[in-house]
C-alpha cells in the first residue's frame, strides 16, 4: 500500500462492471476484499452499495456496514442479498467519529455491478460471431461480458475479442459481428436487470471439442467450466450454434447422440438439472457438396429439431438469414437470430407468455394412391404459405429413389399438399429444406418464420 494513501482500498472481490448471477429468490451475493490505513492506526472499515443512477441506497441490508472482517489492516465483506437489478456502486469509507460519518477518510468505488443472469456462448464461428457488413447494434450499459482476458467489461462487438487471450478459444481470423449483443439487449429490456454473457465459442470448432464423454481432454468444454468458475460459478442459461464441422457422414450420424452427452454432461457439471439452451438450427453452406455431404447437413438440423426431447431447449431457424460469405450468417441476419433467440428464452427459460416458435413438421400422409403426400405442422401462429413455388423445399425418398415433387400448396392453415410426379412406393419418407445450400420459401404468414429443417419423416398411409 502506498505511503501517501490514506482509508479504504479494494483490492480483490466483486469487479467493475461485473453481473453476479441471481439465486431463485432474484438475490445475489457480493465480495470484496482489501486494505485500509492511518496515520494513527485507528478506524473501522465501512461499506455500502448505492445505485448509481441516482445514490440512494439499494436496499436496507446494503446501507452502511463494519467490514465482517477486519484483521490488522487487512478487510473482507461480503454482501449476501443484493437485489436482481445495477447498475450499483460500492461506496468505502473508514470510520473515525460516528458523529461526523460523512467526512470520515475516503475509500475506493467499484462501479457498474448488477445482480442478473449470465447466459454461456458456446458453439463454432457463428456463435463467436463472424457477421459481415455494418449494422447498428451499439453496446449498452447494463448488458456487459466476461471477455476472453478474464476481465469484465460492457458488452460490445467483436464479443469473441482476442485481445490479450490466453484461453483456447483464440480466433485465427478476426471475428465481428455475432447475434448475442442483441439477444442480450432484449433480454435486459423484457427483465428489466442486467445480463451478461460469459463467450466460450470457437470458430471451426467441432463438437468432440465441447464433449468430454467422448474426448476427455475437450480443450473447449474445460474453457467453459472454467470461465464459468471465473463468473461466480452459476448461469441462467447457454446459447449454442454448432454443428457445420460434424456434417461429414462420419460424424452426422452419431451427432444427436453425443449432443446429449455433452448437455448432460454439462448440467451435471454446473449442478443445473434444467439448464435452458438455446439451439440455433444450422443455416446454409453454398460450398459444393456430393450427396452424402448434402445429407450430413439435413441429418444435423435433424438431430438439432429433435433435441428439445433433452427438456429446456429451444431449437430456433436460421434457414431464411442472410449469409455474408459461404456459411456465415451477415450482421443483419445475425440481429434477427438474436431476436428470435431472445423470445425464445424468454419463453422456455422464463416462462414468459412469448409466441416464439417456428413451424415444425409432425406427421406426413400418404394420399391419392401414393400420388400426393400431405404434411401436418405445429408451431402455426397464423397461417403457413409460401413466399413462391414451395415444391423445392422438400425431398421426398421411396423404395425406388428420389420422387419428383410437380407442386406445392397449402390447403390448410397447418398442412403442406406435395403433388408428386408419380405414385410413391413404400416406405416413403420427406426431407424439410434438405441439403447445405436448401431453398426454404414456406413461413408463417404472420411471423415470417421459416419452418425448422426435418430429415428422414416416415410417411404413412
Amino acid at each position: 500500500m502506498s505511503d501517501e494513501f490514506v482509508g479504504v482500498r479494494v483490492d480483490g472481490g466483486t469487479a467493475p462492471f461485473q453481473v453476479v448471477q441471481q439465486d431463485t429468490s432474484g438475490m445475489g451475493r457480493m465480495a470484496f476484499r482489501g486494505r485500509w490505513r492511518h496515520a494513527e492506526n485507528r478506524g473501522a472499515v465501512q461499506l455500502r452499495l448505492v445505485r448509481e443512477a441516482d445514490g440512494a441506497v439499494v436496499s436496507p441490508a446494503t446501507n452502511w456496514q463494519a467490514a465482517r472482517e477486519q484483521d490488522g489492516t487487512a478487510w473482507a465483506h461480503t454482501f449476501d442479498r443484493v437485489p436482481a437489478g445495477g447498475l450499483y456502486r460500492l461506496e468505502t469509507r473508514l470510520m473515525l467519529d460516528p458523529n461526523g460519518a460523512e467526512w470520515s477518510p475516503h475509500g475506493n468505488t467499484v462501479h457498474h455491478l448488477g445482480v442478473g443472469d449470465l447466459w454461456i456462448i458456446a458453439g463454432q464461428s457463428n456463435a463467436a460471431g463472424y457477421g459481415r457488413g455494418p449494422t447498428f447494434d451499439p453496446p449498452e450499459l447494463g448488458v456487459h461480458i466476461l471477455k476472453n482476458d478474464e476481465t469484465w467489461d460492457i458488452a460490445a462487438h467483436p464479443l469473441n475479442d482476442t485481445t490479450r487471450s490466453s484461453h483456447p478459444n483464440l480466433e485465427q481470423a478476426n471475428p465481428s459481428h455475432s447475434p448475442y449483443l442483441r439477444f442480450a439487449k432484449d433480454l435486459h429490456a423484457a427483465l428489466g436487470y442486467p445480463i451478461a454473457l460469459v463467450q466460450t465459442a470457437l470458430g471451426g470448432s467441432p463438437l468432440s471439442a465441447w464433449n468430454p464423454e467422448e474426448n476427455p481432454d475437450a480443450p473447449l468444454y474445460k474453457n467453459l467450466m472454467h470461465c464459468v468458475t471465473l463468473a461466480g460459478g452459476r448461469v441462467r442459461g447457454m446459447v449454442w450454434y454448432q454443428g457445420e464441422s460434424d456434417c461429414g457422414p462420419q460424424l452426422a450420424p452419431t451427432y444427436e447422440h453425443r449432443f446429449e452427452q455433452f448437455i448432460r454432461r454439462l448440467r451435471r457439471d454446473l449442478d443445473a438439472p434444467t439448464l435452458p439452451v438455446i439451439v440455433a438450427q444450422l443455416n446454409r453452406y453454398t460450398g459444393q457438396q456430393d450427396l452424402d455431404g448434402e445429407r450430413g447437413w439435413s441429418i444435423i438440423r435433424e438431430a438439432q429439431r429433435r433435441a428439445v426431447a433433452l427438456g429446456h431447449v429451444a431449437v430456433v431457424p436460421t434457414l431464411d438469414l442472410p449469409i455474408s460469405d459461404l456459411i456465415h450468417t451477415s450482421s443483419d441476419g445475425n440481429l434477427l437470430l438474436g431476436l428470435r433467440k431472445a423470445r425464445a428464452a424468454l419463453a422456455v427459460a422464463y416462462g414468459r407468455p412469448v409466441d416464439w416458435q417456428a413451424p415444425e413438421v409432425t406427421t406426413g400422409q400418404l394420399m391419392d394412391g401414393g400420388n400426393a403426400i400431405e404434411l401436418s405442422f405445429t408451431g402455426v401462429s397464423n397461417r403457413l404459405a409460401f413466399l413462391g413455388p414451395g415444391e423445392k423445399d422438400f425431398v421426398v425418398e421411396d423404395a425406388a429413389g428420389f420422387v419428383p415433387i410437380k407442386a406445392a400448396s397449402c390447403p390448410g392453415r397447418d398442412r403442406v399438399r406435395l403433388e408428386l410426379a408419380h405414385p410413391a412406393v413404400r416406405p416413403v419418407s420427406v426431407h424439410g429444406a434438405f441439403g447445405a445450400f436448401p431453398p426454404a420459401t414456406l413461413r408463417d404468414a404472420e411471423t415470417n418464420e421459416p419452418m425448422l429443417g426435418f430429415y428422414g419423416l416416415e410417411v404413412t398411409e
